[in-house]
This record gives structure tokens, sequence and C-alpha cells, in this order.
């Protein structure tokens, strides 16, 4: 199937795939989000398609289940879905019955059509709609079950408890003393992942694949951000800086400066030779700031790691902050897709 996609942003790239953000032509209104898989590299590619065949066989299982992602269609490099609106759950931070009940609801009609999603303890896979009720993306790793045996019954339990997990996070106050004890027995093949596979998924992922789930920033921006600052607002042209942190290969913490001005030439290699520590240096005319005039290291935070998706939700209805934060979207230097964990709570 051929398809005119107009591509307007790559939210993120990795080893598996690339993920790109745009719409049909003659149809700006409906954002569709675009999964190249033939963008991986050679060597990871036989994997990559085996994640994307997962999440193209699950997403056919949960055809018509609200709050799921709608599969549009797929051709050799990959496929393409609707976007999926709504704020992930570490923004949103729902404290009210409905959102957990409308998750209940959720993974019960996954459970009819057969499908664990086995990977629900990461709030960015959980949206809170426009409506105010669940929803979840990012599919591939989910499972089909043809038989609803033991395995499937594993699967589906751990899927409730990361339920039960968010709520925690986020609702404490709605917690029952049975959603406790469910939250504190972990599966059997939960228990023996963790005492097993885990260990070697981190070896793979951080020591071959070079991800990093962000743990542990150590204490980068105590210890080098006066000095890192400083140095580019030495550079002709830097009004002001902006120092945020973001993940890099083998569990490392880079330090990401975002800089308001007009500099012209080098300015990485200007920082370099004035002291400065900076990993990425990203110049733009404006900055995001608040009423009061602070810049939004909330939002500089987000588009330093890449997690743009969740910079809408924050800028919708303001034409103003979404004239800044367009550019710097657009222009930013990190398109990995990993975690800093610290910053996520």
């Amino acid at each position: 199937m051929t398809l005119d996609f107009i591509p307007v942003a790559t939210l993120k790239r990795d080893v598996f795939s690339e993920t790109v953000k745009g719409h049909f032509a003659g149809r700006p209104d409906q954002p569709v989000i675009r999964r190249v898989v033939s963008a991986a590299p050679w060597w990871s590619r036989p994997l990559a398609w085996a994640l994307a065949r997962r999440e193209i066989a699950a997403l056919r299982a949960v055809a018509g289940i609200a709050g799921t992602p709608v599969l549009i269609a797929t051709d050799r490099d990959g496929l393409f879905r609707r976007w999926s609106e709504g704020a992930p759950l570490h923004l949103a931070r729902p404290d009210e019955p409905a959102f957990y009940r409308s998750a209940f609801v959720l993974l019960r009609h996954l459970r009819r059509a057969g499908v664990t999603h086995n990977d629900l303890a990461k709030p960015q896979n959980w949206l809170m709609s426009p409506d105010g009720g669940a929803a979840v993306i990012d599919f591939q790793l989910a499972s089909r079950h043809r038989r609803r045996g033991v395995l499937y019954r594993w699967m589906a339990y751990e899927d409730f408890r990361h339920m039960l997990k968010q709520m925690r996070a986020f609702a404490p106050q709605l917690m029952t003393p049975t959603g406790h004890r469910i939250l504190e027995r972990r599966s059997w093949p939960s228990r023996l992942w963790m005492a097993t596979g885990k260990r070697l998924y981190n070896l793979v992922t951080r020591g071959v694949l070079h991800w990093s789930d962000g743990d542990g920033t150590a204490d980068r921006l105590d210890r080098e951000g006066a000095a890192t600052i400083a140095a580019l607002k030495s550079i002709a042209g830097i009004r002001d800086v902006a120092l945020t942190v973001f993940p890099q290969p083998g569990g490392k913490v880079g330090l990401y400066a975002f800089c308001e001005g007009e500099a012209v030439g080098d300015v990485a290699a200007a920082h370099k030779a004035s002291g400065g520590s900076a990993d990425l240096v990203q110049i733009a005319a404006a900055l995001p700031r608040r009423p009061d005039g602070t810049l939004r290291d909330d939002l500089l935070g987000l588009v330093a790691m890449n997690r743009v998706a969740e910079v809408e939700p924050l800028i919708a209805g303001d034409a103003a902050l979404a004239a800044v934060m367009t550019p710097l979207i657009e222009g930013r230097h990190n398109l990995g897709d990993r975690r800093i964990s610290r910053l996520e709570r």
C-alpha cells in the first residue's frame, strides 16, 4: 500500500525504528504516527521486525477497543497508526476514581481480546485521554493469546498489578488493603524475570545497545552547572542559558544546554574552550518562560529527553508558547528515547 505521508516531526530514533509524527496529504488535521522499521540498523533489523509484527498483531486484535491505538496500514517499511490523544500519567497525575475505573475496564477488554500489554509498569505507556479516561500505547511487547492458559493468566495479572502500581503512585488514597496485597504479590514469572532475565536485559540494553534507564543522574547539575552556564554566557550573543539533563549510552547522564541568543559560529567549540562541560548545546531565538519571567525548565527538560509528545498537552491552546517551543522541538539534538527515572516521579 502506498500512502502519501507528510512527516512533520521525528519523535524518536532507536535501534528498532524511527517514529515520525505527520499526516496524510490533504488531512493535516488528522495526525498520524509512522513507525519506520526499515530505518533500523542492519544488525538489529530482525529483532526490530519481530517487535513490529507483535505490535501489528496486537493492534489488529484490539481494533475497536476504546483507549487503544488504531492501526491504519502497514507496508514494506513499517506501519501507520492514528495519533493517540492524551497526557502521559506522570504529567496528568490522575487522582480521581473515574480514571482508574476506566483503566480497569480497558484491561478487561484487552483480556477478552486475548491480549496482554506486558509493558504497563511505565507511566509513559498510559495516557489520560481528553475525556478523562484511560488509554494505553506502545504495543511492541504485547502478546496475543489464543488459549487462556497459565501464561496468559500470569501476564494478565501483571498488567493489572502494574495498573495498581500507577494508582499507588498518583492516587494512593484510592488504594485498598487488597490492592496493596496484590502489589506485593508478584507472579512467579515476574519474580524469575527480576532474578535472572532482567539482569541479562540490562547487560544487553546497556552494554550492547547502549540504552540507559537513567537511574542515578549523579549530581552533574550541582557539580558543573554554575561553571557551565557561566562559560556559555561568556560567549558573545548568548543572553540566557537553561541547563538540564538527558540520558546517555551506558547509564551516563549528559548536560543539555539551551541558549537564548543569536550566536554565530561553533558555539559548542567555544563553550568547551571556555571551560564548560555541556554535552549538547542548542541555540534558540527565545526560550519558554513563565509569567514571572523564569525559564520553563519543565518543558525544556522534556525536549532534552526527547519526550516531545508530552510537550503538546502542556502548550495546547497557548499560541505564543507554541511559537517558542516549535523551533526548539524541531531543532533538538537528542533523538534517543530513554528515561531519567529520577525526574519522572
